[in-house]
Formats: structure tokens, sequence, C-alpha cells
């Protein structure tokens, strides 16, 4: 989990937030994706793919900003 500790914090944010709202006309793919897995139409292999491509950016800062805070905590 070092790795994700190296990542630049300002990149980080800002590949997950371009990640999270890009495509930004008609909707963001993430929404899109998200509203597809809650009503089941979540199925077809790129649309899986762009699901993970768009949430895994999110994940990763999720993941820094709790280490962080953790790393904080012990100090």
């Amino acid at each position: 989990m070092r790795w994700i500790d190296r990542i630049p914090m300002l990149w980080l944010v800002g590949i997950a937030v371009y990640l999270a709202s890009a495509p930004f006309v008609p909707e963001p793919h993430l929404v899109e994706k998200w509203r597809m897995l809650f009503e089941g139409g979540l199925s077809k292999p790129i649309d899986i793919f762009d699901f993970f491509l768009h949430t895994t950016p999110l994940v990763v800062l999720i993941i820094r900003l709790w280490r962080d805070a953790q790393r904080r905590r012990q100090a």
C-alpha cells in the first residue's frame, strides 16, 4: 500500500475528480454506470470496464485519505 502514499495528492485529486465527472455532457459516465448498476443493466463488458475505470481513482483517493488520517492519529 506504500505506492498509494507516493502518489502526489494534487494529482490524485485531479485525476479522481476528472474521471468522476467526465464526460461533462449529457451526464457523467460514473453517474450513468452507477444508475445502470442499481437498475441491473450493467452487463456489457465495456460498461463494466468503464464503471471500474471511472471508479478506481476515487477508491484510491479514499484509501489515501484514510491512510493519511490513520498516520495523523498515530503521531
